[in-house]
Formats: structure tokens, sequence, C-alpha cells
């Protein structure tokens, strides 16, 4: 399998407190990538470093590389950055006082898509992806935030998928749901990691073993093991792994 994103002695900090310590980890494409560990390891704070979202924090600062395709995300231009790399939050977070279609189409004309029939063509498809079009095509213009909270949660997909991102971050993304709707985002997911690379955060260690192909374990902010999650759930290498996936500390 190919490499989609190559990060390399990732080092984060929040002012003094450092987060991360010399992270390198490959995630591949066109699956589904794991990150777990207890809380407080450093799992979201990388997750928001793929994305750039990290650097928007007063104080925070990173150093080593991240890759997407070879290009240099340090480099680039971070709203390109966050069309290349979307992220869906732990707690759904529709835009207020937007419908469910401006919602959708808030990305499509950040990227100067303003034709009306471009607009409903990139919506459209952007729901049908995640798995919503037929609960709401008949209330396109109701506030996106009526919506339940495992709806608001596709929704929240939907509009990352509308700019057509190669690489998908979920920070617990089901962690606010019940358990119907995490059944219909684990669906989802087994459908999305056929287009898209989806690298998931999550406490749910029955839910890491369900949905990801390859599971990465973190600890105190640095990688301890990496490797396919069936391996990493029945015959790890590191005692720490076995450990934590056993329930024996977290």
């Amino acid at each position: 399998m190919a490499t989609k994103l190559e990060i390399r002695e990732l080092n984060a900090w929040y002012g003094d407190r450092q987060a991360l310590y010399d992270v390198s980890l490959d995630i591949e494409e066109r699956g589904t990538t794991a990150i777990i560990g207890p809380s407080g390891c450093g799992k979201s704070t990388f997750l928001r470093c793929l994305n750039r979202l990290h650097e928007e924090v007063p104080g925070a600062r990173v150093t080593g590389s991240i890759r997407l395709d070879g290009d240099d995300l340090a480099k680039e231009n971070v709203v390109t950055v966050r069309c290349r790399v979307g992220m869906v939050f732990q707690k759904p977070n529709p835009f207020p006082n937007m419908s469910v279609f401006e919602n959708v189409a808030a990305g499509l004309r950040l990227l100067g898509v303003h034709r009306r029939e471009e607009l409903d063509q990139g919506v459209a498809e952007a729901l049908v992806h995640a798995g919503l079009w037929e609960e709401v095509e008949h209330q396109l213009d109701a506030p996106g935030t009526g919506l339940s909270g495992g709806q608001q949660q596709r929704l929240c997909i939907a509009r990352a998928l509308a700019v057509r991102p190669e690489v998908l971050l979920m920070d617990e993304p089901c962690s606010a749901l019940d358990p119907i709707a995490t059944a219909k985002i684990e669906t989802l997911l087994a459908r999305l990691k056929t287009e898209y690379t989806v690298v998931v955060v999550t406490h749910n260690l029955a839910q890491a073993h369900r949905i990801s192909d390859r599971t990465a374990f973190f600890y105190l902010g640095k990688v301890v093991e990496v490797g396919p999650t069936a391996k990493i759930f029945s015959a790890p290498f590191e005692k720490l792994t076995e450990n934590y996936v056993n329930g024996r500390f977290g």
C-alpha cells in the first residue's frame, strides 16, 4: 500500500509544555488508521498538526515535517492544506444560522464556486457520500442545527467532503452520539476508506478494532507501536501496547 502522509520527527508544544516527541509515522493511502492511547497522550494534538490547526493556538509551535504525497505541508497555503486534509471534530458543529445546503456549500464558495448549478451538484454529491442525502433532500433550506446529533455529524462530514479532500481526519467522531448514530458513522467510514485516506482518533478500543486497517498506539506524546490493527490487538510487539489494549491501564 502506498504512503499518503509521511510524518517525520514531529514535535509539538503548547507554550513550554511539550505534547509530542519525535513522532514518525506513515499513513497509508485509501484505508483507515486509528490513533489510540490514554487521555492526554497527544492523539488530538497529532491530528491537529496534520492540517495545521495546532499552529492557531496561541503559544503553540511545531517542528519536524509532514508531507502529503511528497508535498511539505508547512510550505503550502493553509487554505489549500485544509482543503486537501479535511477535519471532523468530536462534537458536531454545523455553522449556526445556516441551512443544511449552505453548511455544505460553504467550502465550495470559499474555493470560488458560485454558479448555482455547480453548487447544487457539489452539495448533493457530498450529502450522498456522507449517507445523508435521502434524509435531508427535502429540507435543504432547514437549519443545519435542527438535525439530530448523528445527522449533524454526517452533515459535518459532508461539509468536509464537499471540497474533495485527499485525507479525512476525525477526532472522536462518535463520542457524543448514541449507539444507532455511531453505527451509521462506522458504516459510512467503511465506505469512505475506499476513496479517501482516513485517520480517526478514538478512545473506544472496540471501535478502533472494527473500523481500522492500521492502528497507532500513542503514550506520553510518543508512538509506542504501529501496525495492522489485527496484530496490534492480538499480538502486539510492545508490552505497553499489550497492557493498554487489554485494559490494564488508561
